[in-house]
């Protein structure tokens, strides 16, 4: 906590962003521990921004977290793919916000608040709880009957974007980092949630119905 930077001036702009990109890896990291009930690690001023953020995940009292590049360079993609991408949800909630004038702090908070809806950040949780109640490729036809259905409340998540009309291209990078990851944990061939997920888009996007949507 920065009291100094409560009444920032402009000439404080980039000093305030630099501390709060800073800061949120570690808060995420102490969130998380405390929710497994783990002692919190700070940063270590020997790793960088990504290692450090891992580091605070994953160590414990006993061991040394080591980084896997593996996983490093998964999270780094997957940080640049979603930094600032372009006027979503929780980007115009922060500037609506900072309009007012309102402190960078309480922007971005507001921003966290609006990732935290279902249609923005919880999409993604969306995706996985739905692979589950799939449960099985061989009843991947049943719901894509189930989506097509009008009177039916069952809905196929992860599929079509407000911007990205035909493919969201962040898609494509992220499902071989998906596959690189999972190969070097040795879960690759026997992921079936994953195994879900690439039978449903090959026939999704096959699909006349979610094509023209």
């Amino acid at each position: 906590f920065y009291p100094d930077l409560l009444n920032f001036k402009e000439a404080d702009y980039e000093l305030t962003a630099i501390r709060m990109i800073a800061k949120i890896p570690t808060i995420a990291a102490m969130s998380y521990k405390y929710s497994i009930v783990q002692p919190f690690f700070y940063p270590d001023n020997s790793l960088d921004f990504t290692e450090n953020f891992l580091h605070m995940l994953f160590a414990t009292p006993c061991t040394k977290y080591k980084v896997n590049p593996i996983i490093k360079k998964a999270l780094n993609k997957i940080f640049i793919l979603h930094a600032d991408h372009e006027q979503n949800a929780s980007t115009s909630t922060v500037r609506i916000a900072s309009s007012s004038g309102a402190n960078p702090f309480a922007c971005i908070s507001t921003g966290i608040a609006s990732l935290w809806g279902p249609a923005h950040g919880g999409a993604n949780e969306a995706v996985i709880n739905m692979l589950k109640e799939i449960g099985s490729s061989e009843y991947i036809p049943k719901y894509i009957a189930k989506a097509k259905d009008k009177n039916d409340p069952f809905r196929l998540m992860g599929f079509g974007h407000r911007v990205y009309k035909n493919y969201d291209p962040r898609a494509a990078i992220l499902k071989e980092t998906c596959k690189e990851v999972l190969k070097e944990l040795r879960q690759l061939d026997n992921n079936s949630l994953l195994q879900i997920a690439i039978e449903l888009e090959a026939i999704a996007l096959k699909d006349e119905y979610f094509i023209e949507r």
